[in-house]
């Protein structure tokens, strides 16, 4: 069976799992696949996720689309999340998006999302402490291949633990 959290682990370290976390989640999210989204490198705390310059994430004028970019950035700021967070104790649901375009991608581009220790005790961990549910936001950046700053996304997520969540009224 495929576990994505046994899987991330691996590919921080290893091409080849690498290439099988970008073929898993590609099918595990199908809504994501045709956009050929690639994790390109991913760490304890970071994750660069590349959107191809090909015809199915072009606009109108053969740039780089809004929305490919912004799924790009729920993407990243999710798969962060969830390596830093046990899947199996928080349930994660975005709650919003705020996405500023700053220049047109007419390359590929680079998601890039980094948060630190402190941050996620700071804003997650503690308040979770004394409080139902959480709300955050994720701030990820993305640029051109040539540099470019692209967009600035703000991500939204809700955080509960499972053991808060109520599934029937």
């Amino acid at each position: 069976m495929f576990d994505p959290i046994q899987i991330m682990e691996r590919a921080k370290t290893s091409k080849k799992h690498l290439a099988l976390l970008n073929f898993g989640l590609a099918r595990m999210i199908p809504f994501n696949k045709p956009h050929g989204f690639k994790i390109i490198e991913l760490g304890d705390d970071f994750v660069k996720v590349k959107i191809p310059y090909k015809r199915i994430n072009f606009n109108h004028i053969k740039g780089v689309h809004a929305c490919a970019l912004a799924t790009a950035s729920e993407y990243s700021t999710g798969l962060v999340l969830l390596n830093k967070l046990n899947a199996k104790a928080y349930r994660i649901i975005m709650q919003k998006m705020e996405m500023n375009y700053h220049y047109q991608g007419k390359m590929d581009v680079v998601v890039t999302y980094e948060l630190t220790e402190e941050w996620l005790n700071a804003n997650i961990l503690d308040p979770l402490k004394t409080e139902e549910s959480v709300v955050v936001n994720c701030q990820v950046k993305s640029h051109d291949t040539e540099g470019n700053h692209i967009t600035t996304g703000n991500i939204y997520w809700h955080v509960k633990p499972w053991n808060k969540v109520k599934t029937k009224a």
